[in-house]
């Protein structure tokens, strides 16, 4: 069996959810957590959405260029 070694934001986590003694503060953990991820992910989007130079015109664009491949 192979060990492994956890990083600090895990261990941290633990600690964090050592003191959850009820499913109610188990769910507002897990909210924060998932809250915190969704600001990233957004945040990651904005920024390859700005790096890439797109625009709303640029993707209606894309929307409506018809990619299918003809059949034969």
């Amino acid at each position: 069996m192979q060990s492994t070694t956890l990083n600090p934001t895990q261990l941290h986590l633990l600690r964090v959810f050592s003191y959850s003694k009820d499913e109610e503060s188990l769910h507002e953990l897990k909210d924060v957590l998932f809250n915190y991820y969704c600001q990233k992910v957004d945040e990651e989007g904005k920024r390859i959405w700005e790096e890439k130079g797109m625009s709303d015109n640029v993707m209606q664009e894309l929307l409506n260029t018809h990619v299918r491949t003809p059949y034969k």
